[in-house]
């Protein structure tokens, strides 16, 4: 029988915090530590178009996360076009 072997990325790309956690994807939510965004208030800080920027951010991670900050009365800085 074969070993299981864990991937050795995980232990490396752990999340030190619940940030977020079950309201967007790992690779979001790690891009976010990197950033020291740690809170509602400082993503608040950040317009849409500017965390799709971020590796990990698509439309539907800044849709859920758009859902979620109305939820909690955040909302995206505005963008200037």
């Amino acid at each position: 029988m074969a070993k299981y072997i864990s991937p050795v990325c995980n232990d490396q790309h752990e999340v030190s915090n619940d940030f977020l956690k079950g309201v967007i994807a790992m690779p979001a939510r790690r891009m976010l530590e990197r950033e020291k965004i740690d809170s509602l208030d400082k993503l608040a800080d950040y317009s849409e178009e500017e965390l799709m920027q971020f590796h990990g951010f698509g439309k539907s991670t800044v849709q859920r996360l758009k859902i979620y900050m109305k939820d909690n009365h955040f909302s995206f800085k505005s963008s200037l076009k």
